[in-house]
């Protein structure tokens, strides 16, 4: 093969490499977070606060005719007009206002509720692993709920509240593996076939680690399901106890594991 030839088509297969990888996820993070829903309410409040900030300057404007008109600095007409446009623009501002008020009461909605990291690519061996932990997130999050409630008095609070800080650290390092994973098999869709063997043991290594983190997720889910279908029991809190300590284990090992 010509020299100038090999040269071009390994530059065109690092192109594409990063076009299908970090280009690709760049992409898909930025549309990801342009759909978001609080973002897509933080550009309807900023929207609505600069038409209410239009018709405070109008509502200004039509002030200043109107005592111009009471001095007899201008005709009775123009005042007539500055009443009527008043009364008009001040519906529209009082309007506008209670539309950013209901923006603002829909966001902090929205605070409460989780945000939705990406999947990877189905091509990705971290796919599967992560679609499990979303559904398993959203169990918990259920389950807790339910086992925080009033009517299941047998549950210490504070046990449900570390379950729920636990989850949250341990998805966190979850996902950490999972994006370390990805990196890999992008390099490794990359690097020349003699250098793959040792990225290839690292995606396997890694898959492992994310399927023992999910796992034990997963376990949380199971003893907080327990927990809720024997809230009348002496101890219930015991086992969500013992599974919260343990998933709290894995997490940090986890962490030490992606440092």
């Amino acid at each position: 093969m010509h020299p100038a030839r090999k040269v071009t088509g390994e530059i065109v297969q690092i192109v594409g490499g990063q076009i299908q990888g970090p280009i690709a996820d760049q992409v898909k993070r930025r549309i990801a977070a342009w759909n978001d829903p609080r973002a897509k309410l933080d550009r309807q409040y900023r929207r609505s606060g600069r038409a209410l900030t239009f018709w405070l300057i109008v509502l200004a404007l039509l002030a200043v005719v109107g005592v111009l008109t009471l001095v007899n600095a201008l005709p009775v007409a123009a005042g007539v007009g500055a009443a009527l446009g008043f009364a008009g623009t001040s519906v529209l501002a009082v309007r506008t206002n209670m539309r950013m008020r209901d923006i603002d009461r829909r966001r902090r909605q929205l605070s409460a509720a989780p945000v939705r990291v990406p999947l990877p690519s189905r091509a990705s061996a971290a796919r599967l692993p992560m679609e499990r932990l979303e559904d398993a997130e959203d169990t918990l999050r259920e389950l807790l709920r339910q086992l925080d409630s009033a009517a299941l008095t047998s549950v210490p609070t504070e046990s449900v509240e570390q379950a729920r800080a636990t989850g949250a650290e341990a998805g966190a390092a979850i996902r950490a593996v999972s994006h370390q994973l990805q990196a890999v098999e992008r390099a490794r869709d990359t690097a020349p076939p003699l250098d793959r063997g040792p990225l290839v043991e690292g995606v396997r290594r890694l898959r492992a680690q994310l399927d023992e983190g999910v796992e034990g997720y997963c376990g949380l889910v199971a003893a907080a399901g327990r927990v809720l279908a024997e809230s009348t029991a002496t101890n219930p809190g015991q086992v969500l106890g013992d599974a919260t300590d343990h998933l709290a284990g894995l997490a940090s090992a986890l962490r030490e594991l992606s440092r």
